[in-house]
């Protein structure tokens, strides 16, 4: 009796020891409770979970340990529980949770559990995988360019459905061929993939699809971290549309062309009417050109002889600015002497010199403010001048004489000269920062000489003004008409006015003629009159024929160019193509 007793229980030991080795060596978590809640077994997976040891866990009530375990329901209703996600410190696990029963009646329950944390992660990771995917391709797909998809080899992983629009290529006719084949098939001119295989570097090609449609193909490598190409993707545009695009640019760009030429031609017209009277190509661009520049703030430098009329150019880049409702300011650099010049140009301060008003004075930099200041003859300047007016340029702002505030000011600054400011510049007679300053839109109105094609609009510009002025009706010969086209007006337009005044005032009759012009004239004329000999009688209409075509034909073989035939001949180069014709010449 007692040995039996002696094996069974040794054979409950070893029972007890597999159990426990069972227990310890399972990858879940086992947690058992006795009826009343506390814990009687705890293996090493589930200390794993909880983060305490069995020693300090066997023994407690599971809520002190596992707080939101469900074991004290199952233990109060028998009830099982099967694979719920529990949350346990930082860790997700599954758990089953089974009733203890013996003889019907609930003595205990067990839970079984498994750490599922790394599986949560990798799902989180799947989810965001899955979600880069889709907006990847919701990108791709909405792209309005085509876009095509091949691997590190070249064969055809994907295209978008802009691809398919543009190109008029359907996916399954290219997705997993290789762009060899492709092209040897005739889909592709060329294959830009292939070129971007071979170069290794960004790759563009005009491409024609199907021998029909034309189409401008941008490859880009993909490199893995080994220097590998794994993809290349290609940029398709329909450059059908691009051309459109171009043409429309083209007519806008023409049709604009027009218009401005239009309304150029309208100011023209209507600057001719007030202030400049021109019919010369040369003096009809300095116009636009001034016209344009008015609608920038930009220094400008007038150049030209006296008497060109660089104070009109001046003035009309003024008024056809936005500063026209400012004041117009001009100064004579070179009449003013320098000690007056510095406070007639910066003002000065109460007390700044002897005779200076106590209140002080502004310069015409603050006069002209929000207008324009004209600085004429400004080859004049002295150098002290010329080192405060490059001050007063770069940083738009002034010191009165005799004071130490810095004055704001908002004044755009024009310039004119007769002289040669580069050549003064490499003199070293004026500052060359200054002058490339002043320099930074250059207008060099031409002389009269160069542009006798205004001449005559002048002589009856002024002589409709001076004739109202003095209540006189004056007329003017031809021949005085031809005089004063043949000289040289040193003078310019300045001079031309003067002698056209002194003719309207001095002529005792209302017809002027040669003799009524001023000496010197009289003798330009004289010396430069070419006598013609009559061999014989002739119709007068014969004689004008002959001679107008020997003259012609002489200034031709003389000049060479139209333009200066017509100035020796006094017309205009139109009358003497007119006269080719006539005279078959």
């Amino acid at each position: 009796m007692g040995g039996r007793i002696f094996i069974t229980m040794k054979s409950v030991d070893n029972l007890s020891i597999e159990l426990n080795t069972i227990l310890n060596s399972t990858h879940n978590g086992i947690v058992a409770v006795d009826k009343d809640g506390y814990i009687t077994i705890l293996n090493p997976a589930a200390e794993r979970v909880i983060g305490k040891k069995a020693v300090d866990a066997i023994g407690k009530h599971i809520s002190c340990v596992i707080p939101n375990t469900l074991l004290i329901d199952v233990l109060q209703t028998g009830e099982s529980n099967f694979s719920q996600k529990l949350l346990i410190g930082n860790r997700t696990v599954i758990t089953n949770r089974t009733p203890i029963l013996k003889n019907g009646e609930v003595v205990g329950a067990v839970a079984v559990f498994q750490d599922i944390s790394e599986l949560e992660t990798i799902s989180k990771e799947l989810n965001s995988v899955k979600e880069l995917n889709a907006e990847l391709n919701a990108i791709i797909e909405s792209s309005y360019d085509g876009i095509y998809v091949t691997d590190g080899n070249g064969t055809t992983l994907r295209v978008n459905s802009a691809y398919e629009r543009i190109t008029g290529v359907m996916g399954e006719e290219v997705i997993g061929r290789h762009m060899r084949d492709l092209e040897k098939a005739g889909f592709y001119s060329q294959s830009v993939t292939l070129l971007v295989l071979e170069k290794k570097k960004p790759m563009t090609i005009m491409q024609t699809i199907k021998g029909k449609k034309d189409v401008i193909v941008t490859g880009n490598p993909i490199f893995d971290e080994n220097g590998k190409i794994t993809r290349v993707v290609t940029n398709v545009r329909d450059i059908t549309e691009l051309n459109r695009l171009k043409d429309e640019l083209e007519k806008t760009k023409k049709l604009t062309k027009k218009y401005y030429d239009q309304l150029s031609e309208l100011r023209l017209q209507q600057i001719e009417m007030e202030d400049i009277i021109t019919k010369s190509n040369s003096m009809r661009q300095i116009i636009i050109l001034a016209l344009r520049v008015s609608r920038v703030d930009s220094n400008v430098l007038i150049t030209g002889e006296s008497g060109v009329g660089k104070e009109l150019i001046a003035k009309l880049i003024h008024k056809e600015s936005d500063r026209c409702k400012g004041p117009f300011i001009k100064i004579n650099c070179g009449a003013i002497p320098e000690n007056l010049l510095e406070s007639e140009l910066f003002g000065y301060e109460g007390g700044a010199f002897s005779g200076a008003k106590k209140e002080g004075k502004p310069g015409l930099f603050e006069v002209a403010e929000g207008g324009t200041l004209l600085l004429d003859e400004i080859a004049d300047l002295s150098f002290k001048l010329q080192v405060k007016l490059l001050r007063a340029i770069q940083e738009r702002e002034i010191i009165r004489v005799g004071g130490i505030k810095e004055r704001k000011i908002d004044v755009r600054i024009l310039a004119s000269t007769n002289k040669d400011l580069k050549q003064l510049v490499e003199q070293g007679k004026f500052r060359e920062d200054l002058f490339y300053r002043l320099n930074a839109v250059p207008i060099c109105v031409p002389p009269l000489r160069e542009r006798k094609e205004d001449i005559v609009p002048l002589i009856y510009h002024f002589l409709k003004k001076f004739s109202k002025k003095y209540g006189l009706k004056k007329t003017i010969s031809s021949e005085v008409i031809n005089q004063l086209i043949d000289y040289d007006w040193p003078g310019n337009v300045r001079e031309l006015e003067n002698i056209i005044e002194r003719l309207v005032v001095v002529a005792e009759d209302d017809y002027i003629n040669i003799e009524h012009l001023p000496n010197y004239l009289k003798d330009n004329f004289k010396n430069k009159r070419t006598d013609v000999f009559i061999k014989d009688i002739i119709p007068l209409d014969d004689a004008i024929s002959k001679l107008e075509k020997q003259l012609i034909e002489k200034a031709i073989k003389k000049y060479k160019s139209l333009k200066k035939v017509a100035e020796a001949l006094g017309v205009h180069r139109t009358t003497v193509i007119r006269k080719k014709r006539k005279y078959n010449i």
